[in-house]
């Protein structure tokens, strides 16, 4: 009764949103949760925009490097209201894309929605976070802004190498994002549930934006 309950909430916010056609920015949005969202969101006639470390190789025929995420170009065909974008990833000492410059007032300035989807534990996601905060403090205050991250428990069973440390960096980047952005949400996920929890993206910023 509940799951039928949210579906039909899930389209009737679907149906509202598809009316306004957002533009929305998934930072690191290549991996897998990047994939399903960004299909779901251009299914429902929105703008996507991919901001990655090097949108050549995401977007190339054939995965040519384990280093950077990748999308295919069929899947860049099948939904063409999804774009790459290079960006610094917020470490100005290691770009890689070709095409970084003025990433922020290609993407951030007309962004309804920002979703962080960048992944990893190391200091790069904090460094990527600081600068999607920043630069959309300076540019679209009042975007609403998406963190997306697992839920503790989880990290405890799929790592166990220095698990407090990345959990309090979780917890830092979440709060850069509550304590300077006007218009919010900081989310947990659960990993096994993708397509569940990608819905439930969705419906978070239908629901923000609505």
């Amino acid at each position: 009764m509940m799951n039928s309950f949210i579906r039909i909430t899930a389209l009737l916010l679907s149906l509202l949103s598809a009316a306004n056609g957002f533009h929305i920015v998934l930072a690191g949005g290549t991996g897998q949760v990047g994939r399903e969202l960004s299909s779901k969101l251009a299914i429902d006639g929105h703008d996507v925009t991919i901001l990655c470390r090097n949108a050549f190789l995401a977007a190339a025929p054939s995965r040519v490097s384990s280093d950077f995420g990748w999308l295919g170009q069929s899947f860049l065909n099948k939904y063409p209201g999804i774009k790459l974008r290079d960006w610094d990833g917020g470490d100005l000492l290691d770009i890689v894309g070709q095409d970084w410059v003025g990433w922020q007032g290609d993407t951030l300035a007309k962004a309804n929605c920002v979703v962080n989807l960048c992944g990893g534990f190391t200091q790069q996601r904090e460094m990527a976070t600081e600068r999607i905060v920043r630069e959309s403090l300076r540019c679209n205050p009042t975007a609403l802004q998406i963190t997306v991250a697992p839920l503790d428990e989880e990290l405890r069973m799929i790592s166990n190498v220095a698990v407090d440390s990345k959990m309090k960096r979780l917890k830092l980047c979440e709060d850069m994002v509550s304590q300077n952005c006007v218009n919010y949400e900081c989310l947990r996920l659960q990993a096994n549930r993708l397509e569940e929890e990608c819905d439930r993206i969705k419906q978070v910023i239908y629901a923000k934006l609505s």
